[in-house]
């Protein structure tokens, strides 16, 4: 099992940027595909981005060409970056690790604990 905890959430206004960061911990990252989930105030969970244990990346429609996610093993950590923020991208974000390189949280069995995105227009 390995521990996760997110990080860089905050309050912004449309347009901005925003980095997040997930640290792991207790396992090397090296041994997982990671991913990003969101969900929204009354919402379910929302699959954002996912990249394989050997840096293959899969973005979701809505985040396409304005998110990016990425891995620094070395560092043992995950990142999303955020660019061209939305209000609609106001969310609590969770990074996860599994073993399958899938956008679906079913599969992903570790999780952090959430970072608080807010997108004000």
């Amino acid at each position: 099992q390995v521990q996760l905890a997110e990080s860089g959430g905050g309050s912004v206004q449309a347009g901005d940027s925003l980095r997040l960061s997930c640290a792991a911990s207790g396992r090397e990252l090296s041994d997982y595909h990671m991913a990003w989930f969101r969900q929204a105030p009354g919402k379910e969970r929302e699959f954002v981005a996912t990249i394989s244990s050997g840096g293959l990346t899969y973005h979701a429609d809505s985040v396409k060409g304005r998110f990016t996610i990425s891995r620094d093993n070395a560092k043992n950590t995950l990142y999303l970056q955020m660019n061209s923020l939305k209000p609609e991208d106001t969310a609590v974000y969770y990074c996860a690790a599994g073993i399958r390189f899938v956008p679906n949280a079913i599969e992903y069995n570790d999780w952090g604990q959430g970072t608080h995105v807010t997108v004000s227009s």
